[in-house]
């Protein structure tokens, strides 16, 4: 449905001047809004900021502190994703009466398909990438299809394109499938997907919602406005989610790794089953993907849960999910050195993550991890280790905390070694490995500090060890 029409007569304040903010302003004054955009950091030039859109000629720019009279002006702040919603400012708009919105309900308003979206502390991007892999290989496949006729499929949010840049090219038969954070979800109010999936709740980002409540509060969101005519893909084996799934009013399938169900999708042995009304049909065989690790599998059955819950036929789900590779910085082959395997996992930015990258590896291991402090607790990622670490390098704002809680939980010290750089610490790996070990960067925090972002960690760490010598 369009409703578009519900902006007009407004002033919209789009608060960031990032990748978001761009676009969520553009998007704005496209529909011949009235736009100011704000960025807190007066260190940023206006002519640079206005230099990125011929639209922005004649728009006010503000930088630095944002004058009361400014806010008064306004009805609608539209906060980009690294906003905390709880500054003093974002306060001070609410008490002056502005809706506070992010980018993704702002870009609803003018979805014209359907849209599917995926959220969880882990697996969000995978996911997203299997559904749209999946979504895509239907539109191409028509005759298969069933007469779906999707025309398009666009694949937004946190993977990295912004919603607001797309949504004017849906249409009443294209999909939108959509990766979205707990840091995007704080600020939806009618957002209402036809399909949404929760994958997992763990410890993450408390720097910034301060509470596990708070954040599962914000991750659950993503469901709150489907009804019957909707569906919701839960992990079974998350208590958090299976007691949510008592208070929702769409329709609830889980997905499980750990046992049978008799509704929904679970992992038996090495094949994935669809269970519905006593039927049981084998969607594939992790032998037959190009994936490894159980959280993988577990990302395979939410995306698979939601395609076909959305109608795609089974048989172009499994086709779909033969093709599809690894995603970029999540559990990543990049060479065999030597015969040492490397993996670039940058993208496992939390210790639940690191766990599962530790996990899916199947050879004696040499671990890189560490990096900004988000004040996250590293007991569950070393127990982890289980014999299979056989030395940690430890890198980043992190490392002595780190360094500190392995020895206290009995690794050894003389296996812990410490690095100034992501260069110094792929060397150390590559020196202390012998042919048949793994290398695996996957450091439980964020990239903060020392890079710009994990995939600019995950680049680097590729390009070093891509220039290592294979001489022995």
């Amino acid at each position: 449905m369009d409703r578009k029409n519900q902006l007009k007569g407004k002033k919209y304040l789009v608060f960031g001047a990032g990748i978001s903010g761009i676009a969520a302003a553009e998007l704005l004054l496209r529909n011949g809004l009235s736009v100011i955009l704000y960025d807190g950091n007066d260190g940023k030039r206006e002519e640079e900021i206005r230099g990125k859109s011929p639209l922005f000629e004649g728009m006010q720019i503000i930088l630095g502190a944002l004058p009361e009279e400014a806010i008064g002006e306004c009805d609608v702040a539209i906060l980009s994703p690294g906003v905390p919603t709880d500054l003093e400012v974002v306060e001070c708009m609410r008490r002056r009466g502005l809706a506070i919105w992010g980018e993704i309900e702002l870009a609803s308003m003018f979805e014209q398909g359907k849209t599917l979206a995926v959220t969880g502390t882990n697996g969000k991007t995978t996911t997203t990438s299997l559904l749209g892999e999946i979504m895509e290989y239907t539109a191409h496949n028509r005759d298969a299809a069933n007469g779906m006729g999707i025309s398009k499929v666009h694949v937004v949010g946190n993977i990295g394109i912004p919603y607001t840049s797309v949504v004017e090219d849906t249409a009443q038969d294209s999909v939108t499938v959509a990766e979205i954070s707990s840091f995007q979800l704080e600020t939806v109010h009618t957002f209402c997907p036809q399909v949404s999936a929760i994958l997992n709740i763990t410890p993450d980002h408390l720097n910034r919602h301060h509470t596990m409540e708070n954040y599962k509060e914000a991750k659950m969101r993503i469901a709150m406005n489907q009804g019957e005519g909707q569906a919701c893909i839960l992990n079974y084996e998350d208590l958090a989610l299976r007691e949510f799934a008592g208070g929702l009013k769409a329709q609830v399938v889980f997905f499980s790794s750990k046992r049978k169900l008799p509704q929904g999708i679970y992992l038996d042995g090495e094949d994935i089953v669809w269970a519905k009304d006593g039927e049981e049909i084998v969607v594939c065989s992790t032998s037959q993907l190009q994936l490894i690790g159980q959280h993988n599998y577990e990302n395979v059955m939410a995306a698979a849960a939601m395609a076909i819950v959305f109608g795609v036929p089974i048989v172009l789900i499994r086709e779909a999910l033969q093709r599809f590779k690894a995603v970029a910085h999540r559990i990543e082959y990049v060479a065999t050195k030597r015969g040492v395997r490397f993996y670039n996992d940058s993208k496992g930015t939390n210790p639940d993550a690191a766990i599962q990258a530790v996990r899916a590896m199947k050879w004696p291991t040499l671990l890189i991890g560490g990096g900004y402090d988000k004040g996250s607790e590293y007991e569950e990622w070393i127990h982890a280790f289980e014999g299979k670490v056989k030395k940690f390098v430890l890198l980043g704002a992190t490392r002595e905390k780190i360094k500190d809680t392995a020895i206290r939980l009995g690794y050894p010290a003389e296996d812990i070694i410490l690095a100034e750089s992501l260069q110094e610490a792929v060397e150390a790996c590559y020196g202390n490995a012998a042919s048949g070990d793994a290398v695996l960067l996957s450091p439980a925090c964020a990239s903060w500090g020392m890079f710009q972002d994990y995939e600019q960690r995950g680049d680097l760490f590729k390009e070093i060890v891509r220039g290592l010598e294979e001489k022995v």
